[in-house]
């Protein structure tokens, strides 16, 4: 049976401040360099007040990954919360122009609208302030249980596993897709979010996650190692398949036992890696649910990676649709 959607996110609907700062500006303010960091609305405001020229963009790492599979041409849902505020009106205007379907409504009382103040530093790292606001309020009541039944695969960030409302909309979900006989994905999002909740992740990748993303750090965190034979052992045991990425060095794909490395791509241009691990993702489902194999979906998801990180903004900014297909007969040569 063909499925409505290929692919729903949930997760937090947040608009994105990037700007770009020096390291010192992080020192001074001592921000962790390449962590996501919780602000309160206080706090936020006054972090935006010290800031100079900003670029505002939708974000939310799912939501940057159905943007990702929308503009590859993947059939997407996403389920995330607004207020019915300025920032909230141009999240839904993106995610919907992008042709994803969004069928939660926005808040009419709470929390403003989240968003997300993106430090760039010289080297391309992006440290992220984040103002959560309507995001903690997703509760079961926003899961929509015919998308997610509707949907070959539910991915899930693992940012939105803070609040608990939002742990048991995740959990419903889950429940929603498995009884439909679809597909989980899971992306661990950060290792200090992994350092959190790192049993609870523990328990989640191996009872209820079909395909799990991380990056290296995030998966050594997961198995309390630094040895990454260990922990590709290890997660083995936990899930159908895990997708590693390692920045320049490409990716690991585990699955069935069986460990496939796949080499990067060179980027000349880097300028900003908000986004990298998000559109990875995206290319990586893409390619999965087209019925590639899964060197190809990581040889995919790594050439969409590239991409987004020559330029400010976690969003695709060109048809990633006709990228794809002018550049993979490429990409698979330097899998080889």
């Amino acid at each position: 049976m063909t499925q409505k959607y290929d692919v729903v996110g949930i997760g937090n609907a947040i608009v994105d401040i990037l700007t770009h700062v020096e390291d010192s500006f992080l020192a001074e303010r001592k921000l962790a360099k390449g962590s996501m960091q919780l602000f309160d609305e206080a706090d936020a405001a006054k972090l935006y007040a010290t800031l100079g020229q900003a670029i505002e963009c939708s974000g939310g790492s799912a939501a940057n990954t159905v943007a990702g599979l929308a503009s590859l041409g993947s059939k997407t849902a996403f389920i995330g919360k607004v207020r019915d505020d300025q920032l909230g009106r141009i999240f839904r205007h993106d995610i919907t122009a992008l042709g994803a379907h969004f069928p939660t409504p926005n808040a009419v009382e709470g929390p403003a609208t989240a968003l997300c103040q993106v430090l760039v530093t010289p080297d391309a790292e992006r440290t992220m302030c984040t103002y959560l606001g309507a995001c903690v309020n997703l509760t079961e009541k926003d899961i929509d249980e015919e998308t997610v039944r509707n949907a070959s695969i539910t991915y899930l960030e693992g940012y939105l596993w803070d609040p608990e409302e939002a742990k048991k909309a995740f959990r419903k979900a889950i429940a929603i897709a498995h009884e439909a006989g679809q597909k989980t994905s899971l992306s661990l999002s950060d290792p200090f979010c992994v350092d959190r909740h790192r049993e609870e992740f523990l328990s989640l990748t191996r009872e209820d996650i079909d395909i799990l993303f991380a990056n290296e750090e995030e998966l050594l965190m997961l198995f309390d190692t630094r040895d990454l034979n260990s922990a590709l052992e290890a997660v083995k045991e936990h899930c159908e398949i895990a997708a590693i990425t390692r920045g320049a060095a490409g990716c690991i794909v585990t699955v069935n036992g069986e460990t496939i490395e796949v080499s990067g791509r060179h980027v000349s241009n880097l300028v900003d890696t908000t986004g990298a691990g998000d559109l990875f993702a995206a290319g990586f489902l893409h390619g999965h649910v087209s019925g590639k194999d899964l060197a190809t979906c990581g040889s995919m998801g790594n050439l969409i990676a590239s991409e987004v990180i020559s330029h400010l903004g976690a969003r695709p900014d060109i048809d990633l649709k006709a990228f794809l297909a002018q550049n993979m007969d490429t990409s698979e040569e330097d899998k080889s």
